[in-house]
């Protein structure tokens, strides 16, 4: 039986274990030896990064056929309509594709949420919102694509969730290993 490490990545962290020169890496957070990413978070975005000790569990994880849903807390720049979270909702049409319906709502800024570092730009004149959306797909920075592709520039990307594990009660950098 393999082992699950949940792990809250900061900003600015690098999905790998080798250091790039540039950025922190998992090494710099991670001591145990033997765990593999399950997939891949951007350097610019923050949350739930699933590890493993296990190759078919890893393999499981990030297959696409398997669709596990991920869900993000998005902050954009704007106010979302009724119209914008409906196209989230049935597909966005962006160059290379068009995206598979996803689920889309408002929501308050998240309780307890860290500060990042460093903060996201701020306009004066310009009003800031929370989007939950929930995509069974992972192609290169899609959520980012899909909210910019209907006027709402994302400005902090937090992965929430990943299939049944959440972040929830994880402290920013911290992680914590199950069983699966």
């Amino acid at each position: 039986m393999g082992r699950i490490l949940l792990f809250n990545k900061p900003y600015g962290v690098i999905c790998q274990f080798s250091r790039d020169g540039i950025h922190p890496a998992l090494a710099d957070y991670i001591a145990l030896p033997g765990f593999y990413p399950a997939g891949r978070l951007d350097t610019d975005s923050e949350g739930l990064l699933v590890l493993t000790d296990d190759g078919q569990l890893q393999h499981r994880i990030t297959d696409p056929k398997h669709k596990l849903p991920k869900t993000y807390w998005v902050q954009v720049e704007g106010v979302p309509d009724e119209a914008a979270l409906e196209q989230l909702r049935v597909g966005v049409k962006l160059p290379e594709f068009t995206t598979q319906p996803a689920e889309a709502r408002m929501m308050g800024e998240p309780a307890n949420l860290w500060p990042r570092d460093p903060p996201i730009r701020s306009r004066k004149n310009i009003p800031t919102s929370w989007i939950e959306l929930t995509i069974s797909e992972g192609k290169n920075r899609q959520v980012r694509r899909m909210t910019a592709a209907v006027g709402l520039p994302t400005l902090r990307l937090i992965r929430y969730r990943i299939g049944g594990w959440t972040l929830k009660g994880l402290e920013q950098g911290k992680w914590l290993i199950k069983l699966s």
